[in-house]
């Protein structure tokens, strides 16, 4: 909780289309749904729940970066979302379509105290990249 800014939480993150229909196909693919939807053409938009109430705002009309790992001041680095199985998410979001960036592959945090986790990243249809992040259990 937030002691600073009452009832502060993560509701989305906004991303611009390089193609509306594939994108909002692509994260039906894996599960996501279109909460709410409006425009029209080069001017539609959509929030996409994640399936926590956390959504990704979809905008058409995105161009193409210079590169594929061109990522400048303000734009997301990736979206890292949690969940119980990288395995599986990792692989329906290939099945949909989705670009493999690094496997699935257990890593230990080296934090304090030490965090294991088990990840997973892929490039989304508009070069967006997903992380599938899950905190495994202490052995």
């Amino acid at each position: 909780m937030n002691p600073i800014v009452s009832g502060m939480g993560f509701h989305h993150i906004a991303l611009r289309a390089r193609s509306f229909d594939e994108s909002v196909r692509f994260y039906e693919a894996i599960g996501c749904k279109v909460k709410i939807a409006w425009g029209s053409g080069e001017n539609r938009a959509a929030m996409i729940d994640l399936g926590d109430g956390g959504c990704i705002e979809l905008f058409s009309g995105g161009a193409e970066a210079a590169t594929e790992s061109d990522v400048r001041y303000g734009e997301w680095l990736h979206l890292a979302v949690t969940c119980d199985d990288p395995d599986a998410a990792f692989a329906a979001a290939v099945d949909a379509g989705a670009k493999v960036k690094y496997a699935p592959y257990n890593v230990d945090l080296s934090s304090d105290p030490p965090l294991p986790l088990r990840i997973a990243f892929v490039y989304g249809p508009n070069g967006e990249v997903i992380e599938f992040f899950h905190i495994r259990k202490k052995q």
